[in-house]
């Protein structure tokens, strides 16, 4: 369903009483296509009250959802929506009653919790009340692109915790849908190539670390491939990959292609892909200054890492390549 369907579906529910605040909380036995279409339904929904454009609320919830995977003080959502209150932040710090839903008594206590949906609760487990709460927060410091980001510092206090869901609104606006979830093998399936499980081997070149990744060797400049959904957040040399790009998904992963000969085109940071665009050429570059080349055969060095919105750390690709190459070859 278009965007533009969905609003016109959403206004016929925003003064009398809508289907969304019946949702299901139990979302397991639904499919993906069903999640998405009631997702949607919220964030359109509250978009027209509010004003907050749908993308943000989106990438938001989105960033939130990765959180809750890899936070284990976060429990996994209920419902649809995984942007997270906690009881003290949402009933207000000296409520006695940490479960009070009472719009009236959390504002006494200066809690942000709001009724989204008139049913007079303000539930911090109804997914209607937590997304108009949050859509409330942000109309707070107003709807363009550095009232944005200036809304996710003040939540956050951390620079990529404020670049990430950036990125994410950029991504879903580009493609107007939430359905992002195919991937691609990073190189053509026609073209030779050979890799194996490299993860955590020892290199030595420049001190002595852990391979952080996945070598995939093949001929100088075969065409490098986004594997996912997401935005370029880095471009440029660095001594240890070369020539590389970095790209973040909206699983909150960061994407490290490594000692590329060079670079498509209109590849540039803030550039949004899908997967099977092609991003760059394989190579040896690397292990120098700017233009090194050759100190090792040509190959692409991939890489991911994952942010918790805390730190970053690096965790074996091997299983999704392998993943992805078989889908890749199941839909040729």
């Amino acid at each position: 369903m278009t965007i533009a369907k969905y609003i016109l579906v959403i206004t016929c529910f925003i003064v009398v009483s809508s289907p969304l605040a019946v949702l299901a909380k139990e979302t397991k036995d639904l499919s993906t296509e069903d999640i998405y279409e009631n997702r949607m339904a919220l964030y359109v929904k509250t978009e027209a009250i509010t004003n907050v454009p749908w993308y943000y609320l989106a990438a938001v919830d989105t960033f939130e959802r990765g959180l809750r995977r890899s936070q284990k003080d976060r429990p996994n959502e209920d419902g649809f929506i995984a942007i997270y209150f906690s009881e003290e932040e949402w009933s207000g710090v000296t409520n006695p009653n940490r479960q009070d839903t009472n719009p009236i008594s959390i504002q006494f206590f200066d809690g942000v919790g709001l009724d989204g949906n008139g049913d007079g609760k303000a539930d911090r487990q109804d997914d209607e009340d937590v997304l108009y709460t949050f859509a409330h927060y942000l109309e707070g410091y107003g709807v363009t692109e550095s009232d944005f980001k200036i809304a996710l510092w003040e939540r956050y206090n951390r620079v990529q915790s404020v670049n990430i869901p950036f990125g994410h609104a950029k991504v879903y606006q580009q493609f107007d849908t939430l359905d992002l979830d195919d991937h691609s093998f990073p190189m053509p399936l026609h073209h030779n190539y050979s890799y194996k499980n490299t993860w955590g081997d020892r290199r030595g070149w420049g001190g002595r670390r852990i391979h952080e990744g996945t070598d995939i060797f093949a001929n100088y400049n075969v065409p490098i491939l986004a594997t996912a959904y997401g935005i370029v957040e880095i471009k440029g040399w660095n001594k240890f990959g070369g020539w590389r790009i970095g790209i973040r998904d909206l699983n909150n992963v960061y994407h490290y292609y490594a000692h590329l000969s060079g670079f498509e085109k209109e590849i540039e940071k803030g550039k949004v892909v899908a997967p099977g665009d092609v991003i760059g050429y394989c190579g040896s570059s690397g292990y120098g200054k700017p233009g090194t080349q050759g100190k090792f055969p040509p190959h692409l060095h991939y890489g991911m890492y994952r942010d918790n919105g805390y730190t970053e750390w690096s965790f074996d690709p091997y299983p999704s390549l392998k993943s992805w190459e078989k889908e890749s070859r199941r839909n040729r």
